[in-house]
């Protein structure tokens, strides 16, 4: 792109439309999961899967600096023509991304002891966690690779192969969790497997592709030589670090509303797990704008171009909150549709009419927070990120802690909402230190 690029909003949403469709991809997958465990009839499927994949989500979004921090990097890097950092820099991520492959598959048995020191579940929902994580933990390997080569496409605005990544990860996914679970009676085990098959199944496809698009576009062959580099290490570990105890503490955040609805009962947590789905589906859709404009702040960034930089974020702001309001009356209408596809089980469904308000209003606030992350990881900006989101969550969870306890599973909701403005909050007040980039 020009150096005078403007990133109109016609532009922003070009370059948005495959993330949107690849971002739908990402929860269908677990409205899928969540929908065929919400038929077989008995709520211990559907808690136990709650309670295992909202733990592995942690664990697994917990390395999302290797996406996030790739994109800053690569988008700043092929601002300037420098094609070989661009690879070093997929190459150093790869090998972080081995090593902590390794530890998460030799600390399965530790993540097991945890959740039933936290959830008072039954055994026989324990052994469906244990199942579902003997299996899932394998895949990470993929998983975090899938990371690296995502962050790398969008950091060269090639939303379109980013996206496609996704899509093609997604339907694996379920094809063969439907499968396994619909032909082969495999419940919990089935959609573990699924993950697996379709994980390593993507990968295997799209680092191929990578490596021969690296050679044809760069003129480059990827080697493993002059990786170790003091100055680009501890450039590399320092964004690395910073943004993998932001995404823990988002993570966690998330795995703290399954605890708190846990702790109210298991009709509760399944009903959380549901509507879950909707704020996950909406935030996925909102990403788009925040994954696009990731690569254009970095692009901006990288040629020094403040104008186009403010007009950039101005623009997404504005495009990511209309899509929130869109969403919101989507869900106005279709609400009661859709949570009578989750599940057949009566009292879940009245539980969930119930708090039907949440998944109106939650969408449009949360757009800001979604959009500023977006900002904040295009400049590189991870220290404030980090900070941001330590504030938030323990913010969070003190109000959660109070909000539970006098207004039960609406409290718990509530405090969500409130964690969202926190996160616009905190990330505003640091936006000050990005603009110093351009002195």
């Amino acid at each position: 792109m020009k150096n005078s690029a403007k990133f109109t909003k016609k532009q922003i949403i070009l370059l948005s439309i495959p993330v949107f469709f690849s971002n739908l991809a990402t929860p269908f997958v677990g409205i899928v999961d969540t929908g065929l465990m919400g038929n077989l009839g008995e709520t211990k499927y559907i808690v136990a899967t709650s309670i295992a994949t909202s733990v592995m989500t942690m664990v697994i979004w917990s390395f999302g600096f290797l996406r996030m921090g790739t994109v800053g990097i690569v988008a700043q890097f092929f601002a300037r023509g420098n094609y070989q950092e661009i690879v070093r820099t997929l190459l150093r991520n790869l090998i972080i991304a081995m090593l902590f492959a390794a530890i998460i598959i030799i600390l399965k048995p530790l993540i097991y002891l945890a959740i039933q020191y936290f959830f008072n579940t039954s055994s026989e929902i324990n052994f469906l966690i244990n199942t579902y994580l003997s299996v899932r933990v394998l895949s990470v390997p993929a998983e975090l690779t899938i990371y690296i080569l995502i962050g790398f496409y969008l950091g060269i605005q090639k939303t379109t192969i980013s996206s496609l990544i996704v899509v093609i990860l997604s339907i694996l996914n379920i094809i063969f969790s439907s499968f396994l679970v619909l032909f082969y009676n495999l419940n919990v085990l089935g959609v573990a497997l699924g993950t697996l098959f379709a994980s390593f199944l993507t990968l295997i496809i799209f680092a191929l592709f990578t490596v021969k698009f690296i050679i044809k576009n760069f003129k480059l062959i990827p080697r493993f030589k002059k990786l170790f580099i003091k100055s680009k290490l501890l450039n590399l570990f320092n964004i690395n670090f910073n943004i993998f105890i932001r995404t823990l503490f988002l993570t966690f955040s998330f795995l703290w509303i399954t605890y708190m609805g846990s702790k109210l009962g298991e009709n509760y947590l399944a009903v959380n797990t549901i509507l879950m789905q909707f704020i996950i589906l909406a935030a996925f859709f909102l990403d788009a704008y925040a994954f696009s404009t990731e690569g254009i702040i970095g692009f901006t960034i990288g040629r020094k171009n403040k104008n186009s930089f403010l007009k950039a974020i101005k623009n997404s702001i504005h495009l990511s909150f209309l899509t929130a309001i869109i969403i919101s009356f989507i869900f106005i209408f279709f609400f009661k549709n859709i949570i009578n596809i989750f599940t057949d089980i009566e009292i879940l469904r009245f539980i969930s009419y119930k708090h039907f308000i949440w998944i109106v209003i939650i969408p449009p606030v949360a757009s800001f927070c979604y959009q500023l992350d977006g900002i904040f990881i295009g400049a590189s900006q991870t220290k404030e990120m980090r900070n941001a989101m330590i504030i938030s969550v323990i913010i969070f969870i003190i109000i959660s802690i109070y909000m539970t306890k006098f207004f039960g599973n609406h409290g718990l909701w509530f405090s969500l909402m409130c964690f969202m403005i926190l996160r616009s909050l905190t990330l505003s007040f640091n936006f000050k230190k990005i603009l110093r980039k351009f002195k």
